[in-house]
């Protein structure tokens, strides 16, 4: 499942871009009205650079932190701060809507995942690098 989104980026985007065009502009005409700002309209050229960027992210970001490294975990936060409002974006649905429930108990997974992150983060700088051993005074027997 997680390889077809690789093999089927194409010179559009692929079938994500299909998907993540219409939520991205949704998210910046809502955006736009409440901060009362023109948020200016992401070109269509442009579309295909944030795809792989998303899937660098998460691609990269998730072979790093498999062999337990911080700067994995850092690019994973990332793709989730970047894509969790934008893909799952449950606040554009009434609550009687099946739409709705799907995407917001996505949205609570990707939340979990992200404070997950910062939980291994934290984690991983509270253990020192390296333990020194106090050397123990041979006794001396005569």
């Amino acid at each position: 499942m997680y390889l077809s989104r690789f093999n089927e980026f194409d010179a559009t985007g692929g079938p994500i871009a299909k998907e993540f065009v219409p939520k991205l502009t949704v998210m910046r005409k809502n955006l736009s009205s409440k901060l009362g700002v023109v948020i200016p309209d992401i070109n269509v050229t442009y579309v295909r650079q944030v795809i792989a960027t998303i899937v660098f992210l998460k691609g990269v970001g998730g072979i790093l932190f498999v062999f337990g490294s911080t700067l994995g975990a850092y690019l994973l936060l990332l793709h989730l701060a970047l894509t969790t409002p934008i893909l799952y974006d449950f606040y554009n649905y009434k609550p009687n809507k099946p739409q709705y429930s799907l995407l917001l108990n996505d949205f609570i997974q990707s939340t979990a995942l992200f404070g997950a992150l910062l939980f291994f983060i934290g984690m991983k700088n509270s253990i020192p690098r390296k333990q020194f051993r106090k050397k123990t005074p041979k006794t001396k027997t005569t």
